[in-house]
This record gives C-alpha cells, sequence and structure tokens, in this order.
C-alpha cells in the first residue's frame, strides 16, 4: 500500500487503542501521536506504544501528521473532524460523524473544501458475512433490495457499562436509544447502496432496568427508514436484554442472511434462500455456508469487531493512497448518523415521519445549515430535547454512590 507510512494521531486512550493495533501496520499506518484529557491513563498508554502524547488537540495537530482518528466521545466528533481538515489532516472518525444536524452540513462542506479524506471508522460492514452478503448482492443473488433488517443489541451488566463510561456526563449515560443506529444501518447501506429518504421511529422504556442507574437514557428504539431505491429498511437497538447482531435482506429474487446465533456473531454462517418458481438454471432453493474473508484473514481474525477494526484501518489507508471513493466517505457517515437524530425527533413525536435530506446535496442541505437541535449538555439551549422519552431524570444518591465505587476500582475519580 506504498512506501511511506501514513502517520496517524490517535484521540482517545480506551476505545482508540482499538486504532493502534487492529493491523494498523499492515494497513500502511504509523501510530505517532495519541491524545486525550485523562492524563494518567494518557502516560500509561503513550509509554506502552512510544509514541509522543498531547492533551491538546490543537496541539497534535501540529506534530508531524498525515492523519487523525477520532475515537473520543461520541457526540463530539464533528467538531474536531472538521479543525483536523483544515489543517490538513486526513480523518477516520469512530461511528457518530456528527451531533447535530447543522454539524453534519459543516462537515460536509468542510471535506469538499479542503479535499481530504474522511471516513466513517463503522466496523460492522466488515464482519466476514457482511463482506460475502455485499458480494452476493452486488453479484445480484437476491435482486433489487425490497426490505431489510439491522440489529445491533448490545445489553451489558450494569457495572461492566460504568467501567467503559466513567462520569455522570459521559454520552453512554444519556444516549437517546435511536442515536447509536450505524451498527445496524451501515451493512444495510453498504450492502445495497441505498440511500434512507425518510425516518420513523418508536423507543421504549423500561423503568425497572434504567431507575437503579446513572443513566438517564431509554433501553432501546425500532427505527424504519424509507429508502431511495422505494426499500424499507428496519432497525433494532440497543439495550434490550437478549444479544442480537444479525441482518437479514429480501429482494426481487430472493433473501439472505447471517444466521442468528449467541452475542454478537453466532456461527458466522450466512444463508441464502429462494423459492422454488423463481429458480434460474444452476441455483438451488436454499443454502447455509461459513463464508471466507476475501484476503487478510489472519489478521481479520485478530482484530476486534468481528474482524472490522482491522479493515476500518485498511480501508481508510487505501482512500487516502489511492484517492477511490468509498461508501462510508462523509456523505454517508453524516446520513447514518442523522437517521439517529431525525429518528429521535419522531420518537418523541411517537412515531411521526422525519424526512432526511440528502447530504450529498449543497443546496437540499443548506435549510439544515443552523438546527442545533440535541439533548446533549454541551448543545444546551432552550428548545433542546431530553434524553428519555420520560424526561430529564436526575440519578439517586444511592445509584451515583455505586457508580463512584465502580469508577474509582478503574482510576477514574473525576465526576
Amino acid at each position: 500500500m506504498g512506501e511511506r507510512p501514513i502517520r496517524v494521531g490517535v484521540v482517545g486512550v480506551g476505545r482508540g487503542q482499538s486504532f493502534m493495533g487492529g493491523g494498523a501496520e499492515t494497513a500502511g499506518l504509523q501510530l505517532v501521536a495519541i491524545c486525550d484529557t485523562w492524563e494518567e491513563r494518557l502516560r500509561e498508554v503513550g509509554a506502552q506504544h512510544g509514541v509522543a502524547t498531547y492533551t491538546d488537540f490543537d496541539a497534535m495537530l501540529e506534530h508531524d501528521l498525515d492523519a487523525v482518528v477520532l475515537a473520543n466521545y461520541f457526540h463530539e466528533h464533528a467538531p474536531l473532524a472538521i479543525r483536523a481538515l483544515r489543517a490538513g489532516k486526513h480523518v477516520l472518525s469512530e461511528c457518530a460523524s456528527n451531533g447535530t444536524l447543522a454539524e453534519g452540513v459543516a462537515l460536509c462542506r468542510a471535506v469538499e473544501e479542503t479535499g481530504r479524506v474522511y471516513m466513517l471508522a463503522e466496523n460492522y460492514p466488515f464482519t466476514v458475512f457482511n463482506q460475502e452478503m455485499a458480494r452476493l448482492y452486488r453479484a445480484g443473488e437476491i435482486g433489487r433490495v425490497l426490505y431489510a433488517e439491522g440489529e445491533y443489541n448490545h445489553p451489558m451488566d450494569y457495572d461492566d457499562i460504568l467501567r467503559i463510561a466513567p462520569g455522570l456526563a459521559h454520552w453512554r449515560n444519556r444516549l437517546p436509544a435511536t442515536y447509536y443506529c450505524t451498527h445496524a444501518l451501515a451493512p444495510l447501506m453498504w450492502i445495497t447502496g441505498a440511500w434512507p429518504v425518510s425516518v420513523n421511529a418508536l423507543a421504549f422504556s423500561a423503568p425497572e432496568l434504567e431507575d437503579p442507574t446513572v443513566r438517564l437514557n431509554d433501553t432501546g428504539a425500532v427505527i424504519l427508514c424509507r429508502m431511495d431505491s422505494g426499500a424499507v429498511f428496519r432497525l433494532f437497538g440497543i439495550g434490550v436484554p437478549g444479544h442480537s447482531n444479525w441482518y437479514r435482506l429480501h429482494g426481487t429474487h430472493g433473501a439472505m442472511e447471517s444466521v442468528r446465533g449467541h452475542g454478537y456473531f453466532g456461527p458466522e454462517q450466512v444463508r441464502v434462500w429462494h423459492e422454488p418458481w423463481t429458480l434460474q438454471p444452476g441455483e438451488v432453493s436454499e443454502r447455509v455456508y461459513v463464508p471466507e474473508w476475501p484476503e487478510h484473514a489472519d489478521l481479520a481474525r485478530q482484530a476486534g469487531h468481528g474482524g472490522g477494526d482491522f479493515w476500518t484501518n485498511f480501508h481508510f489507508a487505501r482512500a487516502i493512497r489511492t484517492g477511490e471513493p468509498n461508501r462510508l466517505d462523509v456523505y454517508h457517515g453524516v446520513a447514518m448518523s442523522s437517521v439517529g437524530i431525525l429518528a429521535w425527533k419522531s420518537a418523541l413525536a411517537d412515531g411521526q415521519p422525519v424526512p432526511m435530506p440528502d447530504f450529498r446535496d449543497a443546496a437540499a442541505r443548506a435549510p439544515y445549515a443552523d438546527d442545533t437541535w440535541s439533548p446533549w449538555p454541551t448543545h444546551a439551549a432552550p428548545g433542546q430535547p431530553p434524553p428519555s422519552l420520560r424526561g430529564t431524570r436526575t440519578p439517586t444518591p444511592e445509584a451515583i454512590a455505586h457508580a463512584r465505587a465502580v469508577w474509582a476500582e478503574i482510576g477514574y475519580n473525576g465526576e
């Protein structure tokens, strides 16, 4: 992938460590700097990798970098991405491109004006079964998609949640149930090439699961996306008991799915089936098999998120070196992320449809350039929405005391 490595700075010493490894060197990336405000952990991780450390993002941008990986807070990626792009850096951003529609517009403009590569670090399209279903779809195996389902439902033990969400202000503790939708939606868009044009959503709350915790959000949501192809995509997640990571597509000539199993990936099988009266010469009515990686199988098997943590690095480096467009570019990233925002608007209105702008079209996105509608405290303003169907609640003293005890165990003593 070229002789000179792509010099990378990573923001975030928690989730960011997946990008510090993840086959980065094989992909042609060289870690040279990391940035975080958690100074103690920053020093530990910096020493482990032997790289420069920064607590100030703008100072890190002055380092000799080609690219930046953003693994900071979920809703705070766009401002840093825009600063990096305008500093001449390529950007790989974790799986929410924008926290508001206004940020989405500004991010698209920054990519267009700078000509730098932007890629959403959405890893679920790159599981072995989703890569195989993409290959099958593009070969015409099931015809044109009519209906598809994506599920990313990831319940966790409460103390485990606390360990990855230190602090009352941590984004996981007030994430609206629709916002973390890209793991469900991205594989379907990546496989089919379809784009969302409108969104409906319903959320649901389980007080018996939520009230004993410091989390202020709801348990889960279902989103319906009308796509530009006319198809309907159904998305489900995110914290309902009963793990589910699963994808199914129905087309004009058959259907395919990842075979269901416990937890994330089950047996990593693909099932393809056709109605008997539609069979073409050489086709069979049903087959179930374990797919193979297209390349780099050993590295993919070792990486997290079903191999996706390797492939995001790999495709980011390829996009920088070749300039070839990818299906996780800024327009895809902003569209996928904005589905979560607009779905929350729909959920608060009990499922009313909300139109989705085409962020590829400057005129279509322009009316949203000042749309800062957001549940995050950093966007606080009159008329902003709550993070839950039940409004903005206050954790109990008992829940706060328990959370702080768990956070102290991992060395976090902040608020």
